[in-house]
Formats: C-alpha cells, sequence, structure tokens
C-alpha cells in the first residue's frame, strides 16, 4: 500500500542553458553532463553550484551522436557509447575539465597503449579520450561508483574493464583501462546493465539478473577450487539440438494469431540458479601474482509477464532504470574529490528496477530480500533511485517516493537495532507518494546530490500511434539502441534543474504535517514520524563531506525524531508500544523531561497507555544515574498504583525514586497487600519503614515471615540491599541496618543473590568492603562469613575453589599476623564440619599436635581450627596453595601441622615421616596408624622402622618416647611381614632382648596361620 501525503521534497528550479536539444544527460561530481542530439555531436559541461546555478564550462566533440553515457566519481572520467556510419563505438573521456580551462588540445589513444614519459607529460594539459575497441558493439554501460571500473553490455557477453591508475612519475599519474574479463551469457541480450562492487544487475525486456563476482579460493599447490564455468543446468538452456539457439527456434512459432508467454518467476538466493541462464567467465588480464580469479553466485532471477488490460496484452510492458544503489558504512571516510575512493567501505546494497505500472526494490548485500513495492498512479517513463527518494516520472508527473534503505542499512551496520537500547521503523513499513509535481512532458531524469535533472518535451505527437505495437513474440531480444527523441521533429524541450529541499526542512514539514493526527491518535502519525526519522537517518549514513553545523543540526533532528516516535508509542494504543523505551532512550531525553512531556500537572487522574508504563518500567528498573524529584517520583507512585500496582514494590526500590516520600509510598503498599500480600511487598514496607525512622513499624514488618524466606524475598527484588552507580555497587540503607542487627541474614540473602544470578562474586566483595568500610585490601569478617556460608550450597567447582583459595587465604593472613577478626564468626569450625563437604574432621595426630602447643594459638584457635578442617578434606587443591602456605612455614606446631597435611596430600608420606620424627616423634606412629594403610603399607617397614632405629640408637636410653614408637611400629611390621623378611629388616647389632618377642610374635602368627 502507498499513502499520499501532499509534502514539498522539491525546491528551487532553473532550466539548463543548453545551446543544442539533450538526447541525453548524466551528473557526476558538481558538474552536468548534456549530450546534444544527433546533427551536432557535441557534449556541453555545465557546473552545478548549491542552488541549482548552472554555468557552462565548456564543450567537447564526440565521434558521433552518444548513445548512452555515464559518468564515474572514481577517476572522474565519461564513458560513452558512440554511433558513426552505422557502427557503435566505446569511449572514455579522461581530464575532460582541461577543455573548461581553454585548453583545446585533445589526446586520442587506444586502451592499454604504453605511453612514452616525455609523451605523457602533456597529459596535464590535455583532454584524453581512451577508445575501447570490442568485438560486438556496445548496447549498454555502467560505472562502478565504489572503485571506477567500467562494465560494457554486448550481446550474450557482459566485458569488465578495469580503472588503473598508472603512475608515470611522482608529479603525473594517468588514467587507463584493461580489459580484464567477459562473462559470457548464452542467449541474452541486455538492454540495461548496472554495476557495484563486483555485483551485476542485468535487465532485458521482462528478465532481471543480479549475479556477484567473487574471489575463488585457490588450494596450497595454487590451483582453483572452483571451475570458471559456472552453470545452472548441464544441458543448453533452450534444449535444442545442433546449436539451435532459441531465437531460431522461436521463430518458427511467431504467428499474428499468438503471445507465447512464459510464467512469472521469482529465484533468490542460492535458488536463482535455477535460472537456466548459464554463464561462463574468461579472463583477459595478463596474469600476475596478484591477478585475481572470480566465480559467480547468482543472487537473484525474476521473470515479469506482460501487463494485461481488458483489451489484452500490454505490448509497451518492458522493464526500466535498473540500478544498484550503495551504502557506506558511516565512519567511511569520504573526499568528494579523492582518487582512491576505493577506500569506501561498502556496507549494504540495493537494487532497483522498474515495470510502466510498478517498481520494485530488493537488498542484495548481506541478505537478499524485497524490500518494496512501488505502484504508480500512472505509466512510468524513467526512476532514479537515492538514498533519501525514489523520483519517477510518468507522462505528466514527476513523483517522489519513500524508500526504505536507510532502515535496512541501519540494521546491517548496527546489531542493537530492533532492542530495548536502539530502534528503527521496519523495513515493511508501507511506502508513502510525498509529492506529484505536474510537468508537461517529462521524458528524462538523473539525480545527483540535492539535484534532480530533468527533460520535458512539449510536443503533442501520439507517442502511442509512433509506437504501435505489432504483435509479436514477447520474448523477442532488441538488437539496437534507438535514440528516445528527434531534434528536428519534436520542438518545444526543457531541461531543468530542480533542487531537492534540505533535509531537515522537509523534517520539519513532515512532523508539522504529522501533528494533524497528534490529538486522534491513529497510526498515520507513527507512519509520517517514521518516514521523518528515517529521512533524518538516511541523510546522517550519507558518506559525502557534511559540514560539521550541518551534521550537528541533523543529529539534534534525528533525537528529535526520536523523541517524537518515543511520545506516539507512548500515546497509542499499538501492538509496537515497546518501542517507546528504545526511541525515548536514543533521543537523549531524561526521565524528568519524558515525564513533562507526557504528564499533566495537577493531581487528576490520567490514563496512560502500556508503551508509557513500558518505559517508565523499564527505566525505573535500570541503573540509571538520575534522581526524580519528589514531586515527580510520587507522580509515578500514582501512576503505578493506578495502572500496574504489581509493579509498585520493584519501582520504589530504584535509585530514581530515592526522593519519593516513603510515607505515601507506605499508604499504597498497604492498598496493594490487601489484594496482592507478597514477601517482597512485606520486605519494601520494611524499607520505607527504616527510611521514615519507624523502627516498630519495622520490626513488625520483619517478623512477619521466617529468615529463610526473607532471604529468598530478596531475589524478588535485589536492588532492596544493592544498587549500582556507574557499574559499581552500593549497599542500601537496608544493607546497613541488617550488618548491624542481623547479619545473618544479611549473609544468606547475599548468598541467594549469588546463586541466583543477581550478584557476581567480585561485586560481592565489593558490596562487602564498602558495608564495612574497609579498604580494597581489607577483608572483612562478614565477607569472610559470605565466602563460607557460599561454599555451603554452590556446586561449581571453578567458584568453589575460589572460594577455598580466598578463605585459606584469610585465615593464613590472619594466624600469621595474629589478626583477630573484627567481628564474631557467624559459623564454627563445627557448624562448617556439619554443614559442608569441603570442610573436614580433623585428624587425630593434628588434635595431638596442637595438644602440645603454644598457649597463644589458642587466641587464633578458630582461624586454626578452620584451616586444618579445610586441608583434612579432599576438596581443595593443595598444590594451588602451597605458595599461600608459606607464611606459615616456621609457625611452631601449627606449621608443622599444615605441612605434614600438605605432604600427606600430596602423597609425600617419607617427608612427611621425616617432619614428624624430628620435631614431635611422639605422634609419628598414630600418623602412621592413620595414614599409612592400604598401598602405603610398605612405608612402615622401609621407611619408619629403619629411621626409628637409627634415631632410638642414637638417642640411646635418653629418648623413652622413641623406643616406645620402635615397640609399636615392630609390633604393626610383625603382623604384616614374613619371618624372614623380618628378620632382614632387624639392625645387626640390635639387642636380641629388644626385638626377640617381637620375632616370636611373628613366627607365631605363621604357625598360627
Amino acid at each position: 500500500m502507498v499513502q499520499l501525503y501532499n509534502l514539498h521534497p522539491f525546491g528551487s528550479q532553473r532550466v539548463v542553458p543548453c545551446k543544442q536539444e539533450p538526447a541525453h544527460f548524466c551528473c557526476g561530481r558538481e558538474v552536468l553532463f548534456v549530450a546534444s542530439a544527433a546533427t551536432s555531436c557535441r557534449v556541453e559541461v555545465f557546473a552545478v553550484g548549491d542552488q541549482g546555478r548552472c554555468d557552462p564550462l565548456g564543450s567537447f566533440a564526440t565521434l558521433g551522436p552518444v548513445l548512452r553515457m555515464a559518468h564515474s566519481q572514481a577517476g572522474d572520467y565519461l564513458a560513452t557509447i558512440e554511433e558513426k556510419s552505422k557502427a557503435t563505438f566505446l569511449r572514455a573521456y579522461m581530464n575532460w575539465r582541461c577543455m573548461s580551462a581553454g585548453s583545446s588540445r585533445v589526446c586520442v589513444r587506444m586502451v592499454g597503449h604504453k605511453m612514452e614519459e616525455s609523451y605523457s607529460e602533456t597529459l596535464k594539459e590535455q583532454m584524453s579520450i581512451v577508445e575501447m575497441p570490442l568485438s560486438d558493439p556496445p548496447l549498454c554501460i555502467s560505472c562502478c561508483p565504489v572503485n571506477g571500473d567500467l562494465l560494457v553490455g554486448c550481446k550474450n557477453k557482459l566485458v569488465m574493464f578495469c580503472l588503473k591508475y598508472l603512475v608515470i612519475n611522482e608529479n603525473l599519474t594517468v588514467l587507463d583501462f584493461e580489459r580484464s574479463l567477459i562473462l559470457h551469457v548464452d542467449n541474452l541480450v541486455p538492454a540495461e546493465v548496472a554495476f557495484c562492487a563486483r555485483h551485476i544487475a542485468i535487465t532485458t525486456e521482462l528478465d532481471v539478473l543480479i549475479l556477484k563476482l567473487e574471489p575463488v579460493q585457490q588450494s596450497a599447490d595454487g590451483t582453483e577450487q572452483c571451475a570458471h564455468r559456472v552453470s545452472a543446468l548441464e544441458k543448453p538452456v533452450d534444449g535444442g539440438k545442433n546449436g539451435e539457439g532459441p531465437s531460431t527456434h522461436n521463430s518458427q512459432l511467431e504467428l499474428d494469431e499468438f503471445i507465447i508467454c512464459q510464467k512469472p518467476v521469482e529465484l533468490l538466493g542460492e535458488e536463482s540458479k535455477l535460472c537456466e541462464i548459464p554463464i561462463t567467465l574468461e579472463s583477459t588480464e595478463l596474469p600476475t601474482e596478484d591477478t585475481k580469479r572470480f566465480q559467480v553466485r547468482y543472487l537473484l532471477f525474476r521473470r515479469f509477464t506482460p501487463e494485461q488490460s481488458p483489451f489484452g496484452f500490454c505490448e509497451e510492458t518492458k522493464l526500466h532504470s535498473v540500478q544498484l544503489l550503495p551504502v557506506y558504512q558511516t565512519g567511511s571516510s569520504v573526499t568528494a574529490y579523492e582518487e582512491t575512493e576505493n577506500k569506501k567501505e561498502l556496507l549494504s546494497l540495493f537494487c532497483f528496477f522498474s515495470l510502466p505500472h510498478v517498481g520494485y526494490l530488493y537488498s542484495v548485500g548481506k541478505l537478499v530480500e524485497l524490500i518494496s513495492t512501488y505502484q504508480y498512479s500512472e505509466k512510468s517513463e524513467q526512476a532514479v533511485l537515492t538514498p533519501q527518494f525514489l523520483h519517477v516520472i510518468t507522462s505528466e508527473n514527476l513523483q517522489c517516493f519513500t524508500v526504505r534503505c536507510s532502515a535496512a542499512a541501519a540494521r546491517d551496520e548496527d546489531p542493537y537495532i530492533d532492542t530495548t537500547v536502539k530502534a528503527c521503523p521496519p523495513v515493511a513499513l508501507d511506502v508513502c507518494t510525498l509529492r506529484m509535481q505536474l510537468f508537461i512532458g517529462p521524458r528524462a531524469i538523473c539525480h545527483f546530490k540535492n539535484h534532480i535533472i530533468l527533460l520535458t518535451k512539449a510536443d503533442t505527437e501520439d507517442i502511442t500511434e509512433r509506437r504501435k505495437p505489432t504483435r509479436r513474440m514477447l520474448s523477442r531480444k532488441a538488437d539496437s539502441i534507438k535514440s528516445r527523441v528527434n531534434s528536428e521533429s519534436e520542438p518545444g524541450w526543457n531541461l531543468y534543474i530542480i533542487n531537492t529541499v534540505s533535509t531537515i526542512q522537509l523534517y520539519r514539514e513532515m512532523v508539522d504535517y504529522s501533528r494533524t493526527y497528534e490529538n486522534i491518535k491513529t497510526e498515520s502519525c507513527i507512519h509520517l514520524l517514521s518516514e521523518a526519522h528515517l529521512l533524518v537517518r538516511a541523510a546522517i549514513m550519507d558518506p559525502s563531506c557534511l559540514k560539521s553545523d550541518e551534521k550537528e543540526e541533523l543529529l539534534r533532528a534525528f533525537r528529535e525524531s526520536c523523541a517524537f516516535l518515543g511520545d506516539c508509542y507512548s500515546r497509542c494504543d499499538t501492538k509496537d508500544y515497546h518501542l517507546a523505551l528504545p526511541y525515548y532512550r536514543m533521543s537523549g531525553l531524561s526521565m524528568t523531561e519524558v515525564l513533562k512531556r507526557l504528564v499533566s500537572e495537577g493531581d487528576e487522574i490520567q490514563t496512560y497507555e502500556k508503551g508509557f508504563i513500558f518505559y517508565l518500567t523499564h527505566s525505573l528498573n535500570e541503573d540509571l544515574n538520575e534522581e526524580l524529584s519528589k514531586e515527580s517520583a510520587n507522580k509515578v507512585l500514582q501512576i503505578f498504583y493506578f495502572a500496574d500496582p504489581v509493579q509498585l514494590p520493584y519501582i520504589l526500590c530504584s535509585p530514581c525514586m530515592r526522593n519519593v516520600c516513603p510515607l505515601t509510598a507506605v499508604k499504597y503498599l498497604q492498598k496493594v497487600e490487601k489484594t496482592m500480600p507478597s514477601v517482597v511487598l512485606t520486605l519494601t514496607k520494611a524499607f520505607m519503614a527504616l527510611k521514615m525512622g519507624d523502627l516498630t513499624m519495622y520490626e513488625h514488618e520483619m517478623d512477619s515471615y521466617k529468615e529463610t524466606i526473607l532471604a529468598c524475598g530478596f531475589i524478588g527484588q535485589p536492588k532492596l540491599l544493592i544498587q549500582r552507580e556507574e557499574g559499581i555497587v552500593i549497599p542500601t540503607e537496608f544493607a546497613v541496618h541488617l550488618k548491624e542487627m542481623q547479619p545473618g541474614l544479611l549473609v544468606a540473602a547475599a548468598v541467594a543473590l549469588h546463586e541466583n544470578s543477581k550478584i557476581e562474586l567480585e561485586e560481592a566483595d565489593t558490596f562487602f568492603k564498602m558495608l564495612c568500610s574497609n579498604s580494597e585490601h581489607t577483608v572483612p569478617q562478614l565477607l569472610v562469613d559470605f565466602w563460607e556460608a557460599l561454599l555451603v550450597v554452590c556446586s561449581q567447582e571453578e567458584i568453589i575453589q575460589e572460594l577455598l583459595l580466598r578463605v585459606t587465604s584469610q585465615y593464613v593472613w590472619r594466624i600469621s599476623k595474629q589478626q583477630l577478626p573484627e567481628t564474631k564468626p557467624l559459623k564454627t569450625t563445627e557448624d562448617l564440619v556439619n554443614s559442608c563437604n569441603h570442610f573436614g574432621l580433623i585428624f587425630p595426630w593434628v588434635t595431638s599436635i596442637m595438644s602440645v602447643g603454644s598457649p597463644s594459638d589458642n587466641d587464633y584457635y578458630e582461624d586454626i581450627s578452620k584451616l586444618q578442617s579445610l586441608l583434612c578434606s579432599q576438596s581443595i587443591n593443595i598444590a594451588s596453595i602451597l605458595p599461600v602456605l608459606e607464611p606459615l612455614a616456621e609457625a611452631g606446631n601449627v606449621g608443622l601441622t599444615i605441612h605434614v597435611l600438605c605432604n600427606t596430600r600430596l602423597g609425600k608420606y617419607e617427608e612427611a615421616i621425616d617432619q614428624l620424627l624430628r620435631r614431635c616423634p611422639d605422634v609419628a606412629v598414630l600418623y602412621a596408624q592413620h595414614e599409612l594403610k592400604d598401598d602405603n603399607w610398605a612405608v612402615w617397614w622401609n621407611k619408619l622402622l629403619p629411621e626409628l632405629c637409627k634415631r632410638t640408637r642414637l638417642a640411646g636410653n635418653d629418648c623413652p618416647v622413641l623406643i616406645s614408637s620402635l615397640k609399636e611400629t615392630l609390633s604393626v611390621v610383625a603382623m604384616e611381614l614374613e619371618l624372614r623378611d623380618f628378620l632382614s629388616l632387624l639392625p645387626e647389632d640390635g639387642t636380641a632382648a629388644f626385638f626377640l618377642p617381637h620375632l616370636l610374635h611373628c613366627s607365631q602368627r605363621k604357625l598360627l596361620t
């Protein structure tokens, strides 16, 4: 559907002072080229000013009448197809600006001609004409706007010429072409071609084919992985035999009684390979190391049928105005007269083509899809696509339509489009006609920047009679290009330059127009404001050099349009109400400013639509650094009470609502509680009671539920405890109060928040440090309590190991620094052993060592016992914490237990026994009885027994502890070894009376068994 608005996109118009009647014209780089009709064979050049002022720059002669012409921004050359003596020639006019400077020197050379340096110096001051011979007559041309390459359409082939910059010396660079590639297209006579960034669009009378040339990947040995031959079918397209083409086959059916029509077809993406148009690539450039090989990828094929009327098929149904429109990255740097414009980075690409009564706009960049369809009110003659508009000429009108290129390109450029962060009107938004401007006899049109060049002819000749159709097959192919105008028989022409008004001026008019729909809240208001938004967005995305003040004015208009759209989606009852949020965000308006736009002053109750409530809900639930005034906060409270009372507990915890009246809030909460009670609501009431200083009410609310339920209630609204400012967590007044009065509840709530992904571990560290007013490097006891409590419930191994490392570090730091915790720990070692698998029962031999320790160790008993309990479990990774335990190396019996525990966990039993025998020998056997079992039995007789024998021999009778330990060890070994093995272990100089009882015991055990 196309909506019609009577706006004014066209501004002033001027007449181009042409000396001869124009046959063809084109624009580029602030100039207008006008090729005169057949008799004069000249091209006039005009400089185009900002206001459409057109000043002659000069003219130059052509070989013959110009049939087609195109200007290239890159390279600043003019390409033409000219006719002389019934032959057509392809030429490129380089350095043509010398003609306007008064120089009459002209150099004509063949493409690829090698220029001597002495000869080339003269090229600075003369125009060069490059002749490009072809084996077949050229029918149509197109210049790539990205790199200046030239594409020529001939019968059954397309020829690509690459633009080359030849550096003659440091002061002279000459442009030339190299014929690099030929695309052989079977049974295709192109009527028009378009070329941009290796994308090619070809039209015949009723067919459209869009291709892309892609570099061929080469394998390691340098051979190509893909063949040059690209064909959808193995059979010839026409299915004929002996090389018989379709024209031969079809000629047999050309009967006056029949019109043969093929079915309409639309094939997109990979499906377009089925179009049955085989293509062969032939590389013609000289091979070098940098030579690229290409393959063809089919993007789109569309075949139309003739338009049908009550009187039969319309013979005039032909495609026209094929065009590829590039959109570049917003950040691309573009200089208007820079030769290296291939630096521009392509973002999106669009293709437009048209039938007499309908036009089609496709996106052919990252995704091939139909964007818009344009229905014309009357038969079109020609159309031109720009990033902001589609201009179409009919027999009596110049029509201006809106386009969706900027909407599609914005989504290609920004992944945050269509989220709660950013929005853009949809690509599928209905297009509209901004203006239908009456002109007499429009014939041709082209566009450059904000100028439209329009050729009109006020003749009375019956065009329909002149083009009277003959019945013939509609699959015919054009075999020549004829001039559209005849200067001798059709006088009364004019060539106009029409200026489109500035983007800001048209935007203002569209905004003013939209206000006619404002009070009735229709979708038309949203539609027109969306058009205005896209208009400004397209102007901002235009890479042409905008002055800084112009760009700033566009950005202001962009933000304003976002605010207007936000207003519409807030006020209108529409299914897309959620778009109010991203549009207001993009507008840069604060919440206070939005409230002023939508909320009337006073206490009267308004009706608010879903879009406004959606915006407020999301804005208040986010961490915005904006505090509403007391009046605004109370107004928001009233809005939610009537519109969405369930949200009251959540919005009251927002940092934006810090100034809300707590008494008013409690009154509203009490009303809501009667119908919808909840734990979160109760906690919110307690929070408000704290703000009022009413501790009685606070205690009453907190006593309504058990602590475990209250802790889970904070999951529903974490902002009761934690708020964020610029990404940093900040404790609330509620959290401060809980720290003093109910630290256990605070820790339990923090654990619940972490386990439900409401707070990260690092954020919890910051939270407790700020809460306890500790420096960044000091760990408060409440944080250690949190770590210990989290160890009880956490199931993620990575986090468990991190927590074990943290609590171990803290225990070691306190023990080594003899630092007591500032508050009493919430859990004792016994509590942790009973509730947490990561804390194990302390081994008896550890307890035995500690029983003879220093009395000062009792002051840090909890930290010591928790550390030992951790090492007695199997959870902690001993290797990773060895550096952490280093400060306890010389810490008396505490250090001994720690080192022996670590060696035991690492399987270093012999080192552990050495440490015990050296510092606490009375525990060695107890240690062995506990640790040396199963696979470690051999340590008894391989390590412990020899060490005890050696140390007892050295100590003599002065160490009864060693003698006692030796006896116990001999008893164990005698029970495990054979008599022969046991006897071999005994020292040769030992006292027989000492060892004899153990030998007898060993032999008796053998007899018994």
